[in-house]
């Protein structure tokens, strides 16, 4: 064939003929990467096409006259020629042997090559299919991605629909988005390629990165959804992100809104948009072996191509097939910036940098006219549509989208910040409204924002004297005023189970060795679910218990309980969940339960913790059990331990963290807490125990964790004047303390 070559005939030498994307789906084949089988149709097909057809000076001389920065002038030039292209006819050859290609796909995995054998076997078998895409000769280069600038096809099926897919494609190569981004970046001339793929009938689909973009750190980023991958990369969903360490380790994980997908429709084979099921909106899309399967994979694609990498993969039925890899183009520098003013809006950084300019909404293609210079982008997902008013920029926000979107690849290679995945920007801000967007946080600030930087000191252009906002929860044991008291409040920030079980009378061990552990699941719903009703759509954080061994003696089966010198320092906490995992499991098992009835709002909240592998090892008893993705897991910190590292617990992907007041002052001060003789001694307001909490509270700050207090200092209005200040999420406080600490944060 002259204008057909097949995977394993392309290599890295085969760009001008297979373009970017085809050159390295060769070179994946030949390093034995699970790779869907599939052909190119050359960029001599292209070629030839627009020969025939007399199209090539016609569409040169249109281009050199478009002002490609009138985005009018643009998407006319765009509506021309696509039109020239589509009306003209493909020269017989070349549909004839994308015709005999596509059929020797569809009846064998292995190419067949003769003709012969093909008419033997292909009578009464089903045509495949597949996926049509674009491979532009300047697609995927070391430089420039042109991400999303050329069409594909999904779930084309029959010789003529693969036919009509390929001169779509090769229409794309005058899109409005594809002329503007070659004019920038001075290509002045590009040609086509085309490839055909089986399809892959994704359960669930991705892109890794092999090094983090947004940090440059030599860490994976991999994010994904469930069915096919065009709503990830089109930013059309919040997406599963997973940062994880080169040896395969889960450093953390942030879960996405996943409401909709795209699968093929079987009845009509064609590419249909679905609800998901509403278990799985909030769930994980990967599970660790997927995870580390894909850092194996993305090790040796780096390894070959000798640069990190930007991998589009796909799992169907779990087999797990790459689609695509190119080079990063851009690599993000970690600077250290300080912003400060009114925080309205937070996101994921997906471009790094910082700038201040006024709000355009964008809903519809039709607003980009409305776009001016240094104007910051609102909408509601990244789209390559933007690209031609990205440019004038200043940053971008969205609603939706991840890090791997390509619109936010675009944004990287152009130098502009910004921020996706907000979930409500185009609501929360307002067109002509001045904004200041920190890109390396993910933190939109009202106004004209006073920043610092290594390298450059801005004057302070103003002092805000509102802080931002802190929400005020409570402290609650059981159900009793339950109604009444979430009207006042933004939530439960401790629920003690331990009063549940001392009602109940039965050591929640007993019940355990007498096979009763059913018992305690139940008893556990039974009191949260009252709870979780009258604060239903507000968090619920459920303490884990924290029962010292001194203080269930006096249950059916205390006796049985360890005597400990010192039982405040002794076998409770997470230490003695961890030994007594079925009592875990157990209280997993009951917030499980709590979701399926529709309490989403329910949370788990560790205690004790003095080290990260406390907290992964509940996190993989949770997962074990398949507790819903949208239950979250925080810690308490009321150990110097946890206070200390809490980064590393940051890392690992917690949810939240809640002070324990009485343990980190008692624990950092050495001060047994009930000895009368030293209690003057015993003070919060110890440096060393501040210290410690601005640290907290500063670190999962940088890492956009929910920091709050449960212990008894969250009542006092003088430690919430200093909390405020040092800028933590929530306060949780006694019933009787709720309008007082109220009044405080409201000034």
């Amino acid at each position: 064939m002259e204008y057909i070559l097949w995977f394993d005939k392309i290599s890295k030498d085969d760009i001008p003929l297979a373009g970017g994307k085809g050159a390295n789906l060769g070179e994946m084949v030949q390093i034995g990467m699970p790779i869907p089988a599939g052909f190119v149709v050359t960029t001599k097909a292209f070629d030839r096409f627009l020969k025939e057809n007399n199209l090539e000076d016609e569409i040169q001389r249109i281009i050199l006259q478009t002002n490609v920065d009138n985005v009018v002038d643009l998407k006319d030039t765009s509506a021309r020629i696509k039109s020239m292209i589509l009306a003209a006819e493909i020269p017989a050859q070349i549909k004839g042997e994308i015709t005999e290609a596509y059929k020797m796909l569809s009846y064998s995995e292995n190419v067949v090559a003769n003709e012969k054998l093909l008419s033997l076997i292909s009578p009464g078998r089903e045509y495949a299919i597949v996926a049509v895409r674009s491979s532009a000769t300047a697609e995927d280069l070391p430089t420039a991605s042109f991400a999303g600038q050329h069409e594909s096809f999904l779930n084309v099926k029959g010789a003529k629909d693969v036919v009509e897919s390929v001169k779509k494609v090769w229409a794309s190569l005058y899109d409005p988005r594809a002329i503007f981004y070659r004019a920038k970046n001075n290509v002045e001339r590009a040609s086509i390629a085309v490839i055909v793929q089986r399809m892959v009938n994704a359960d669930k689909s991705g892109v890794m990165f092999t090094k983090n973009p947004q940090t440059g750190e030599e860490n994976f980023v991999i994010e994904s959804t469930w069915g096919l991958g065009e709503m990830l990369v089109s930013g059309s969903i919040e997406p599963d992100t997973f940062v994880v360490s080169r040896d395969g380790k889960i450093l953390s994980s942030r879960i996405g809104k996943k409401s909709l997908m795209k699968i093929r429709d079987y009845a009509t084979d064609r590419t249909v948009e679905v609800r998901v099921a509403r278990e799985s909106i909030e769930a994980p899309s990967l599970n660790e072996n997927e995870i580390r399967a894909l850092v194996k994979y993305g090790l040796s694609l780096e390894q070959h191509y000798g640069k990190p990498q930007d991998v589009e993969f796909a799992i169907e039925r779990s087999r797990l097939q790459i689609v695509q890899t190119r080079a990063i183009t851009t690599e993000a520098k970690v600077e250290e910036v300080e912003v400060k003013g009114k925080q309205i809006l937070k996101g994921l950084g997906a471009s790094p940098g910082v700038a201040t300019g006024r709000v355009k909404i964008v809903y519809n293609i039709q607003d980009i006219s409305k776009i001016q210079n240094k104007d910051v982008l609102v909408t509601t997902m990244t789209s390559p549509d933007l690209v031609p008013a990205m440019r004038k920029c200043s940053a971008i926000i969205t609603d939706l989208g991840g890090v791997t979107s390509h619109a936010a690849i675009v944004s990287r290679e152009m130098g502009i910040p910004a921020i996706v995945g907000t979930k409500d920007a185009t609501k929360v801000l307002k067109d002509g409204q001045t904004v200041t967007v920190d890109a390396y946080h993910g933190v939109v600030y009202l106004g004209e924002s006073w920043i610092k930087s290594p390298e450059k000191i801005f004057e302070e252009k103003e002092k805000f004297s509102v802080p931002t906002k802190v929400s005020v929860k409570v402290n609650l044991v059981f159900a009793d005023k339950a109604e009444e008291v979430a009207q006042k409040v933004d939530g439960v920030g401790l629920l003690r189970i331990e009063h549940m079980i001392a009602q109940f009378g039965v050591h929640p061990a007993k019940l355990l060795h007498e096979g009763r552990i059913e018992e305690y699941t139940k008893l556990l719903v039974e009191g949260i679910r009252p709870i979780a009703s009258a604060f239903s759509g507000k968090p619920v954080w459920v303490r884990t218990l924290d029962a010292r061994s001194d203080e269930f003696r006096n249950l059916q089966g205390g006796e049985e309980e360890p005597k400990e010198d010192n039982p405040m320092l002794g076998w409770h906490g997470i230490r003695r969940s961890l030994d007594e995992p079925e009592l875990l499991k157990a209280e997993f098992e009951a917030m499980k339960k709590l979701h399926e009835e529709g309490f989403s709002n329910v949370h788990v909240m560790l205690p004790f913790v003095i080290s990260v592998d406390e907290f992964t090892h509940a996190r993989e008893i949770a997962k074990e059990l398949n507790v819903p993705g949208e239950m979250k897991i925080g810690i308490m910190v009321e150990t110097p331990a946890a206070a200390l590292t809490i980064e590393e617990f940051c890392k690992q992907g917690i949810d939240f963290v809640s002070f324990g007041t009485n343990d980190l002052t008692q624990l950092t001060l050495g001060i047994d807490r009930n000895n009368e003789k030293i209690a003057s001694l015993f003070s919060e307001f110890h440096p060393a125990v501040l210290k410690q909490i601005k640290n907290v509270i500063d670190v999962t700050k940088k890492y956009n964790i929910e920091s709050s207090i449960c212990g008894e200092a969250g009542s006092n209005p003088e430690m919430v004047k200093i909390l405020a200040d040092y800028g933590i999420t929530s306060v949780s406080c006694n019933i009787d303390a709720i309008e007082k600490i109220k009044s405080i944060l409201t000034g």
